[in-house]
């Protein structure tokens, strides 16, 4: 005779009230409930001698193996699949031995409770997981939904994520949801970092609606502006050309008032925008093939007030057919195709024109480096390591930037 079925059915701070039927009915005609000591109060009276408390999923295994042939049901929280006990046991023990009956899980609750799409968010839990490799995953999100836990609450997750520059987000805890105590707080990272909240929470980020720039603060520079002047498509390092690697580009250019420059693999248009502030007799030609990049340099190219920038829609190297040939040239990008690019918008470039291009790669270093060394007497190459000061309390430390290959190299006349 085949076993009897363990099942694992999802329970909420609302308890069995609320339930389906027929996880209700399960529970109800079980012999015995595993399950955490929390569970004791959201079940009624008659039911509470049946639970047998586990308290880590170790313990939990071994009371559902001494059960034998009894019906056994599991209690887990929410939904038992999604960071849940579900799948622990069923790799123990066997997904043929197991049911799973879901409740709402919490944060399908939070994000209700806020009114946000979950489609695509980044959902982690706190518990045993690195906050460094979390705060990185939120920096290039725009929504996000933690699991908190007893050694990162959500006050200790605003403070980390604040001491990494990272405060773009509203901020929501969602607490006891389902429960008659059921509580959502609102509020800035800042505002959360002072808070306390109660051990079961669900803590939700919405990066904020993009705001234009502060009055002076886009384009005050003629170059070197800080990265955060530029509307990017997901803010996230490494793929904006940071100001110092920028700067140091344009100089390398040789730009002059009337320069026609191409910018190749634009991205949001930081090189080409600050390439057309100098050049201002002159054009720059932004060529991206992403549509809402190609959007977002227009923008850029707006809130900087830049008028000789012509933001160009298409792949290179079709996309540059139709346009001038250029006295300057920066390849952007980290793709395979660098060194392509690099080979044939040299073989566009006037006379004396000066190409310069950043590469994230040694295979692309290399290949870029014996292209231009063929074709070129004075090409140079540079590794640039930068590191920003942070202010951390009445201390700066240090924070590292990604490395950068950047060569520069001059057509012979």
């Amino acid at each position: 005779m085949a076993a009897e079925k363990v099942h694992i059915v999802g329970i909420g701070d609302d308890g069995v009230e609320g339930m389906t039927a027929q996880a209700r009915r399960l529970v109800e005609s079980a012999d015995i409930l595993v399950g955490p000591q929390s569970c004791g109060p959201l079940l009624p009276d008659a039911l509470r001698p049946r639970l047998q408390p586990a308290g880590n999923l170790e313990e939990l295994v071994e009371r559902i193996e001494a059960g034998g042939a009894k019906r056994i049901v599991v209690l887990a929280s929410g939904d038992p699949l999604f960071y849940g006990t579900a799948r622990y046991v069923c790799a123990k023990l066997g997904k043929d031995r197991f049911e799973v009956v879901p409740h709402v899980s919490s944060m399908q609750l939070a994000f209700a409770r806020v009114k946000e799409s979950w489609e695509e968010a980044f959902l982690a839990n706190l518990s045993g997981q690195s906050i460094e490799r979390v705060v990185d995953r939120v920096r290039g999100s725009d929504t996000v939904g933690l699991f908190t836990s007893e050694q990162w609450p959500p006050a200790a997750v605003a403070r980390a994520l604040l001491d990494e520059g990272v405060d773009q987000f509203q901020a929501y805890v969602c607490e006891n949801l389902g429960s008659p105590d059921e509580r959502v707080t609102q509020g800035s990272l800042a505002d959360i970092a002072k808070e306390s909240f109660g051990p079961l929470n669900v803590m939700i980020l919405v990066r904020k609606a993009r705001a234009a720039a502060k009055p002076g603060q886009a384009g005050t520079r003629l170059f070197g502006n800080p990265d955060e002047c530029f509307l990017q498509s997901r803010p996230k390092r490494g793929l904006l050309t940071p100001a110092e690697v920028r700067s140091m580009a344009l100089a390398e250019m040789s730009l002059t008032p009337t320069s026609v420059v191409w910018d190749v693999g634009a991205g949001s248009g930081s090189v080409g925008l600050e390439a057309a502030r100098i050049a201002q007799q002159g054009t720059v030609h932004a060529i991206e093939m992403d549509p809402d990049d190609h959007q977002l340099i227009r923008e850029n190219a707006r809130l900087f007030g830049v008028a000789n920038l012509n933001p160009v829609l298409g792949r290179a190297p079709e996309a540059w057919e139709a346009i001038p040939d250029p006295d300057a040239i920066y390849v952007g990008g980290s793709g395979r195709e660098a060194s392509m690019l690099v080979e044939r918008a040299w073989e566009r470039l006037k006379p004396g024109g000066r190409l310069v291009t950043a590469c994230n790669s040694i295979e692309n270093l290399a290949a870029v480096h014996a292209l231009l060394r063929s074709r070129s007497g004075d090409a140079a190459y540079w590794m640039v390591n930068v590191a920003r000061g942070v202010e951390q309390l009445d201390r700066i430390r240090f924070e590292a930037i990604n490395p950068t290959f950047l060569i520069a190299a001059t057509k012979p006349g």
